[in-house]
């Protein structure tokens, strides 16, 4: 009996310790944030311990403390960035970068080089005499230094004319692609799964208009994707 209380007194001592142990390797783990490829701090970001499942954000210079354990697997999430995923190696302090979204990247750049396409066949227009894309002010008619032949010329001329219609199609293009930032062919694939002929259907029967999407945000975007998809499939259904 005695022998039997000593093991017992051993298998305490040693899960207490064992305990002890876990509790002292516990400790602040502390980093800090860049975006990747630059020195820009990322505030406001979100940092998880998977074990825990603790959470904290980081500062407005980007840095955080959250407890971990060597072994703990962190995740760092925030919008407009990719996620990063990785495992707590050491105690010492962590510097990360987080990658901006390339989808989101790609789909500006393609929207600024547009832009600048438009604007270069404006100004053609403006420097073929048509300063005002076929809608002169109605200043122009004042005899006090207004010039009523610039004004009869912007309303009937055939380059203001023309300029006037570009001027439209422009202001649709650009809207067009603000949206296209929110709701495009590999955004949607990659929230839906859909392919082929079904993305296509579905991109036309769902795609949101710009008074829709000039306040969203990427979230926004996502939500109206994830919702737009339920009720996609419940037609089908």
């Amino acid at each position: 009996m005695r022998l039997l209380r000593l093991v017992f007194l051993g298998m305490l001592l040693a899960l207490l310790f064992d305990a002890k142990q876990g509790v002292a390797q516990e400790f602040k783990l502390k980093g800090a944030i860049f975006e990747y490829g630059s020195k820009i701090r990322i505030g406001l970001a979100v940092i998880t311990n998977k074990r825990n499942l603790s959470s904290v954000g980081s500062n407005d210079i980007g840095l955080f403390e959250i407890k971990a354990m060597v072994g703990d697997t962190i995740v760092i999430t925030k919008r407009r960035y990719n996620d990063l995923q990785l495992v707590v190696g050491s105690t010492k302090d962590m510097v990360l970068y987080l990658k901006r979204e390339e989808t989101l990247r790609e789909i500006v750049v393609q929207g600024e080089s547009k832009k600048q396409a438009l604007d270069a066949i404006e100004k053609d227009f403006k420097d073929k005499g048509s300063f005002y894309a076929g809608k002169p002010p109605i200043a122009l008619l004042s005899p006090f230094g207004g010039s009523p032949l610039t004004f009869f010329y912007e309303l009937f001329g055939k380059t203001p004319r023309d300029a006037r219609r570009f001027r439209k199609y422009r202001e649709t293009e650009l809207k067009e692609s603000y949206t296209d930032g929110f709701f495009n062919k590999k955004i949607v694939h990659e929230n839906t799964g859909l392919e082929g002929k079904e993305l296509e259907d579905f991109m036309l029967n769902y795609r949101p208009d710009y008074e829709k999407t000039k306040n969203w945000t990427v979230y926004d975007g996502m939500k109206w994707i994830k919702d737009s998809y339920k009720k996609y499939t419940a037609t089908l259904k």
